[in-house]
């Protein structure tokens, strides 16, 4: 069955969903290719509520785990991200928050469990203060390492989710090794396999965000030649780059919440204080 095109002269078209939030994306749009995203003069682009399908994409177990389900509903609810496969990932938690906005309203509850207790409680997150925390610093992209000017770029939602489900697979197959009856000599060799292709895929996923090295007057952007370097230099270099890199994503993630307890609480064994990190996963974010 060849789906549904769209009838411009439907009468119920004045009462499809219409936008709710006007958000500007922490990466300034600096990161996108030429054809991903249609960014509006005011800078602000345009947020709608889920629809029923976008919804029922966060409860298929499959789509969330490969990013399809998040790639297909910020393309239905920020119709200015024309590709968000390609789109960086600094931005996708600014994108859910404000789709979360738009379609629930800015109070997100969450359960918390006490430490030291049996004790579980909600508490409310303000989705607006969430989305003006990861909103509020700027991708620094340059860094000096020795006589080197490296320029670095995130990662696309693609290249992280790549890596993701790549780490994901190696580590399954180190668990199932674990748990089967192979002799000690087997398991060392799956093992070392498995611990060969997981640092493979950090350290390509590190060069991944070297967009270019300049150094005697000369820039280098060809990734394969940035991957030969990688692969040949001594890991005073690789330590930089990740130095770097956590502290951007540092500056992109959101810090956990301090909750302070009750004196029942306290009776109960809690401390008087603990932080709860807030972390967007689709499985339960858009319940």
């Amino acid at each position: 069955m060849s789906e549904i095109q769209p009838e411009q002269n439907n009468p119920l078209k004045k009462y499809y969903r219409q936008a709710k939030q006007f958000v500007r994306l922490p990466s300034q749009y600096k990161y996108y290719a030429p054809g991903t995203i249609d960014v509006p003069t005011s800078g602000e682009v345009a947020v709608y509520a889920m629809t029923a399908k976008d919804e029922m994409l966060f409860k298929t177990p499959d789509a969330l785990l490969n990013g399809e389900a998040t790639v297909r509903v910020i393309e239905s609810c920020v119709p200015a991200i024309k590709d968000a496969w390609s789109m960086p990932s600094l931005d996708v938690d600014a994108c859910l928050i404000a789709i979360r906005m738009a379609t629930y309203g800015t109070k997100m509850t969450v359960n918390v469990n006490v430490p030291n207790t049996k004790i579980q409680k909600e508490m409310d997150v303000d989705l607006q203060q969430a989305f003006s925390s990861v909103s509020a610093h700027e991708y620094k992209s340059t860094f000096f390492y020795k006589d080197m000017e490296v320029n670095t770029r995130p990662l696309t939602y693609k290249e992280f989710t790549d890596a993701a489900m790549k780490t994901f697979e190696e580590q399954r197959i180190a668990a199932v090794v674990q748990n089967t009856e192979m002799s000690e000599e087997d398991k060392i060799k799956k093992f070392q396999t498995s611990f060969a292709k997981l640092t493979d895929i950090n350290l390509r996923m590190v060069s991944n965000t070297v967009a270019s090295i300049k150094v005697d007057g000369e820039t280098v952007n060809n990734p394969v030649h940035i991957q030969e370097f990688m692969n040949n230099t001594d890991s005073n270099f690789y330590t930089a780059i990740m130095e770097h890199v956590n502290k951007q994503k540092d500056n992109f993630t959101l810090p956990p919440i301090k909750v302070s307890t009750t004196p029942e609480e306290q009776k109960e064994g809690a401390p008087e204080t603990f932080e709860v990190p807030i972390i967007f996963d689709q499985s339960n974010f858009f319940e």
